[in-house]
């Protein structure tokens, strides 16, 4: 699942600035750096429900599933599908619009301390990405159930973004590799995002902090899931994003670089 929350966060960058072009520091397009950037510190937990399902949650988010291969809705608006490998693997599909996002292969270690999840797929642009992520067990004892909190990502096919001035008080943001894109002002109002793995309803608000900077919103149906603020440095060559999911204080940090 942390490759669907590494996939939510990666769509909370769908959103745009209203600085005239002549002054926007954003203006251009930009190149994730994974080796200076900070994904770790989420928390996601595992639980047995009374039904005999499972419960998933993480960063607000949660969805229920049983271990036996089928579809189950997700919190997207996805579907996903659990089947287990054997005592200490399990593999995970993700589908959203008909299109497989990615596959996942988690792997628990002999001591049931930690665990490994490579998350495999094609982006809509036809790039394959090799995703790892590694959680350390800090609560529950056995097999999935538990609570667990990520120590080390890595992220072999950084994404790209591309910021175009539009019209007198907008922008235009395209995410190169997932064909994703959003034409928003910096009014505050939701704008909507779209893209052949974009989920439906997804929106941003925005809001302007300082010449070179402005916090965005992110919500899917109104609901509002994650928020955080883009910087611009003074060098004109680097672009952090400060952000966390809205119900839970886990901030990630990304930055990008100009290309």
């Amino acid at each position: 699942m942390q490759s669907r929350i590494a996939t939510a966060c990666l769509i909370v960058l769908l959103l745009a600035t209203g600085l005239a072009a002549a002054e926007n520091p954003f203006a251009g397009t930009w190149k994730l750096n994974p080796a200076k950037s900070k994904f770790t510190g989420d928390t996601m937990k595992f639980e047995r429900a009374p039904s005999g399902e499972i419960h998933w949650a993480g960063a607000g988010l949660a969805y229920t599933f049983k271990m036996d291969g089928k579809e189950y809705p997700g919190p997207f608006g996805d579907l996903v599908a659990w089947k287990q490998v054997d005592d200490h693997t399990w593999e995970t599909t993700y589908k959203l619009k008909g299109t497989l996002i990615s596959t996942d292969t988690s792997k628990l270690s002999s001591d049931g301390k930690t665990m490994t999840i490579i998350s495999r797929g094609t982006k809509p642009n036809g790039e394959s990405f090799e995703n790892t992520t590694v959680y350390e067990r800090t609560a529950g004892e056995s097999s999935l159930f538990g609570t667990w909190k990520s120590k080390e990502v890595k992220i072999d096919s950084p994404g790209v973004l591309k910021f175009v001035p539009s019209g007198e008080d907008g922008m235009i943001l395209e995410l190169v590799d997932i064909k994703a894109t959003c034409d928003a002002k910096f009014d505050g109002k939701d704008y909507p995002c779209t893209g052949p793995t974009v989920p439906a309803g997804l929106t941003m608000a925005l809001k302007r902090t300082g010449p070179d900077s402005f916090q965005w919103t992110d919500k899917q149906n109104g609901k509002a899931l994650f928020t955080g603020t883009f910087t611009a440095l003074p060098d004109g060559r680097t672009l952090t994003d400060v952000a966390r999911p809205v119900a839970v204080d886990e901030p990630f940090t990304a930055v990008y670089e100009r290309q």
